[in-house]
């Protein structure tokens, strides 16, 4: 009986979990990239996550948020006080209450988290046809194969299989679960103009978007590496004194 009873339990869980497998659909594994963050030694590419918060501020701001980075993070990508000031001052934030009791408008500044282009979520599901933008802060993180999935899913937009339906306002991404994404393709050929004079391919954009948006979702990533080897070297130069001590404490042992 007890056998029967783990033989329908499992039979049940596989079911459940075939069905939900089926509901979401398959997609496509990411290429693998070469990333400048990635191993133990990796550094952020400063020059690509400034050209991919330019393709943030031109492209994803109008839907998505980053709602845990405020102006003044800018200046870990190489941004100067000034150039943070400008950037900020670009935004009107509320701000209160006054001493009349009312919130007012005012120029952001360093310190203010970055805008969020919606009030609220139901704002951003009215402005999306029900579909609510996620907040890219940690989106990196949050993704299995975070920077290889964002690149995958930003530069794949394609014409679906001939035997493959795509209902009227969705995409086909074959990088997206289910193969069907209600976001339109974010990146077109020359959407921005680099000031270094890069050119704003769709691949370059995903690759400088994507180094922007790991930043944001992992900023202490290269003190995390330096401590580490910091770390292992010290661990390698304890390990050989230690021998050296023992040599000699027993030295004169037979």
């Amino acid at each position: 009986m007890r056998k029967f009873m783990f033989a329908a339990v499992a039979a049940f869980l596989s079911g459940t979990f075939a069905l939900a497998a089926q509901a979401a659909g398959e997609q496509d594994p990411a290429p693998s990239r070469s990333w400048s963050f990635s191993g133990p030694f990796g550094t952020y590419d400063r020059a690509a996550a400034q050209r991919g918060f330019q393709v943030y501020k031109e492209v994803c701001a109008a839907c998505h948020s980053v709602k845990y980075l405020a102006y003044r993070n800018l200046r870990d990508l190489g941004f100067s006080e000034a150039e943070v000031k400008a950037i900020a001052a670009q935004y009107e934030v509320t701000d209160g209450p006054n001493d009349d009791g009312e919130m007012f408008q005012r120029p952001a500044v360093p310190a203010d988290r970055f805008k969020s282009p919606f009030a609220n979520d139901k704002a951003a599901r009215a402005a999306n046809g029900g579909a609510l933008p996620p907040d890219l802060s940690l989106i990196a993180k949050a993704r299995p194969n975070g920077a290889n999935y964002l690149h995958a899913l930003l530069s794949g937009y394609r014409e679906p299989p001939a035997d493959f339906a795509v209902p009227e306002g969705l995409h086909y991404n074959p990088y997206f679960a289910g193969k069907r994404i209600a976001m339109a393709p974010p990146l077109n050929a020359d959407a921005v103009t680099y000031a270094d004079g890069t050119q704003a391919s769709v691949d370059q954009m995903a690759h400088d978007v994507t180094t922007f948006l790991m930043w944001a979702a992992e900023p202490k990533l290269e003190d995390r590496h330096s401590l580490g080897f910091k770390v292992i070297l010290f661990l390698i130069v304890l390990t050989g004194l230690f021998y050296a001590v023992k040599r000699k404490v027993w030295a004169d042992v037979h």
